[in-house]
């Protein structure tokens, strides 16, 4: 049998998982646009 609170502990642990993917695509990208800028700058000079 599903009940509601099953379907409320799923779609809370999809809601965790989906944040902590946003969470860590936000911080890759933030260190793949740090590593970018100090190559450009390097290329600068």
């Amino acid at each position: 049998m599903y009940t509601l609170e099953m379907a409320y502990a799923r779609m809370r642990s999809l809601q965790e998982l989906a944040d902590r993917s946003r969470d860590h695509q936000l911080a890759t990208s933030h260190r793949a646009d740090k590593a970018r800028t100090a190559r450009g700058d390097k290329k600068k000079r």
